[in-house]
Protein backbone atom coordinates (compact mmCIF):
# COMPACT_ATOMS: atom_id res chain seq x y z
CA UNK A 1 0.00 0.00 0.00
CA UNK A 2 1.52 2.72 -0.83
CA UNK A 3 -0.66 5.50 0.53
CA UNK A 4 -0.99 5.34 4.53
CA UNK A 5 -4.71 5.10 5.31
CA UNK A 6 -6.11 7.89 7.07
CA UNK A 7 -7.87 7.32 10.53
CA UNK A 8 -11.57 7.49 8.98
CA UNK A 9 -13.58 7.58 12.87
CA UNK A 10 -15.05 11.10 12.27
CA UNK A 11 -16.61 10.30 9.32
CA UNK A 12 -18.37 7.19 10.01
CA UNK A 13 -22.08 6.59 10.49
CA UNK A 14 -23.62 4.39 13.31
CA UNK A 15 -27.19 3.02 13.02
CA UNK A 16 -28.30 0.65 15.32
CA UNK A 17 -31.99 -1.53 15.46
CA UNK A 18 -33.02 -4.71 16.46
CA UNK A 19 -31.14 -8.15 15.09
CA UNK A 20 -32.80 -10.77 14.25
CA UNK A 21 -31.75 -14.52 15.52
CA UNK A 22 -31.07 -16.53 18.33
CA UNK A 23 -30.99 -14.30 21.59
CA UNK A 24 -34.46 -15.41 23.00
CA UNK A 25 -36.95 -12.17 24.20
CA UNK A 26 -33.84 -9.78 24.39
CA UNK A 27 -34.01 -9.74 20.99
CA UNK A 28 -37.54 -8.45 20.74
CA UNK A 29 -36.02 -5.13 22.90
CA UNK A 30 -32.36 -4.61 22.59
CA UNK A 31 -31.11 -3.03 19.29
CA UNK A 32 -27.62 -4.75 19.29
CA UNK A 33 -27.63 -4.74 14.96
CA UNK A 34 -24.99 -1.84 13.80
CA UNK A 35 -25.06 -0.91 10.77
CA UNK A 36 -21.85 1.89 9.60
CA UNK A 37 -21.94 3.97 6.57
CA UNK A 38 -19.12 5.78 4.62
CA UNK A 39 -19.99 8.35 2.52
CA UNK A 40 -17.00 8.01 0.18
CA UNK A 41 -17.60 10.72 -2.15
CA UNK A 42 -18.20 13.89 0.68
CA UNK A 43 -14.78 12.19 1.97
CA UNK A 44 -12.46 14.90 3.58
CA UNK A 45 -9.50 12.86 5.10
CA UNK A 46 -9.33 10.67 1.47
CA UNK A 47 -7.68 11.86 -1.61
CA UNK A 48 -9.14 12.07 -4.92
CA UNK A 49 -7.13 8.95 -5.78
CA UNK A 50 -7.77 7.00 -2.58
CA UNK A 51 -11.48 7.63 -3.29
CA UNK A 52 -11.51 6.29 -7.19
CA UNK A 53 -9.77 3.88 -6.28
CA UNK A 54 -12.09 2.59 -3.44
CA UNK A 55 -14.96 3.43 -5.75
CA UNK A 56 -13.93 1.06 -8.42
CA UNK A 57 -12.70 -1.50 -6.29
CA UNK A 58 -15.82 -1.62 -3.82
CA UNK A 59 -18.53 -0.33 -6.48
CA UNK A 60 -20.95 -3.64 -5.43
CA UNK A 61 -20.55 -2.79 -2.12
CA UNK A 62 -21.71 0.86 -2.13
CA UNK A 63 -24.71 2.59 -3.04
CA UNK A 64 -25.91 4.99 -5.96
CA UNK A 65 -25.30 7.99 -3.42
CA UNK A 66 -21.46 6.90 -3.06
CA UNK A 67 -22.36 5.47 0.89
CA UNK A 68 -19.91 2.21 1.45
CA UNK A 69 -22.43 -0.16 4.03
CA UNK A 70 -21.30 -2.58 6.36
CA UNK A 71 -23.18 -4.41 8.91
CA UNK A 72 -22.42 -6.70 11.91
CA UNK A 73 -25.08 -8.49 13.87
CA UNK A 74 -23.04 -11.50 15.57
CA UNK A 75 -22.93 -10.43 18.88
CA UNK A 76 -25.87 -10.21 21.53
CA UNK A 77 -24.22 -6.63 22.81
CA UNK A 78 -24.16 -3.52 20.79
CA UNK A 79 -20.84 -2.97 21.30
CA UNK A 80 -19.39 -6.04 20.22
CA UNK A 81 -20.94 -5.73 16.70
CA UNK A 82 -20.03 -2.14 16.97
CA UNK A 83 -16.35 -3.23 17.12
CA UNK A 84 -16.64 -6.22 14.36
CA UNK A 85 -18.04 -3.31 12.05
CA UNK A 86 -15.20 -1.52 12.50
CA UNK A 87 -12.86 -4.12 11.92
CA UNK A 88 -14.83 -5.30 9.35
CA UNK A 89 -14.52 -1.74 7.44
CA UNK A 90 -10.86 -1.39 7.93
CA UNK A 91 -9.74 -4.49 6.66
CA UNK A 92 -12.12 -3.70 3.35
CA UNK A 93 -10.37 -0.66 2.79
CA UNK A 94 -6.89 -1.94 3.87
CA UNK A 95 -7.44 -4.87 1.32
CA UNK A 96 -8.81 -2.42 -1.50
CA UNK A 97 -5.50 -0.39 -1.65
CA UNK A 98 -2.98 -3.96 -1.96
CA UNK A 99 -1.32 -3.75 -5.27
CA UNK A 100 -1.53 -7.32 -6.97
CA UNK A 101 2.02 -8.35 -8.07
CA UNK A 102 2.12 -8.49 -11.45
CA UNK A 103 2.84 -11.71 -13.03
CA UNK A 104 6.11 -12.16 -14.68
CA UNK A 105 6.10 -15.04 -17.93
CA UNK A 106 8.01 -17.92 -17.37
CA UNK A 107 9.59 -20.79 -19.72
CA UNK A 108 10.11 -24.11 -19.10
CA UNK A 109 14.14 -25.16 -18.41
CA UNK A 110 15.35 -27.40 -20.68
CA UNK A 111 15.48 -29.97 -18.35
CA UNK A 112 11.30 -29.68 -18.21
CA UNK A 113 11.09 -29.93 -21.75
CA UNK A 114 13.22 -33.22 -21.93
CA UNK A 115 11.27 -34.94 -19.19
CA UNK A 116 8.07 -33.92 -21.34
CA UNK A 117 9.49 -35.17 -24.32
CA UNK A 118 10.35 -38.46 -22.47
CA UNK A 119 6.97 -39.14 -21.29
CA UNK A 120 5.71 -38.45 -24.65
CA UNK A 121 7.71 -40.63 -26.42
CA UNK A 122 7.14 -43.49 -23.47
CA UNK A 123 3.27 -43.05 -23.88
CA UNK A 124 4.02 -43.33 -27.83
CA UNK A 125 5.63 -46.31 -27.19
CA UNK A 126 2.96 -48.25 -25.33
CA UNK A 127 0.34 -47.09 -27.90
CA UNK A 128 2.05 -48.51 -30.52
CA UNK A 129 2.29 -52.11 -28.80
CA UNK A 130 -1.02 -51.81 -28.40
CA UNK A 131 -1.88 -51.58 -31.83
CA UNK A 132 0.32 -54.32 -33.13
CA UNK A 133 -1.43 -57.31 -31.19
Amino acid sequence: MKNKLPVLDSELTFKTSRSGGAGGQNVNKVSSKVEIDFNVTDSALLTEEQKQIILTRLAKKINKEGVLQIVAQTERNQLGNKEIAIRKFYDLLTKCFIEKKKRKPTKPSKAAKERRLETKKRNSEIKKLRKNI
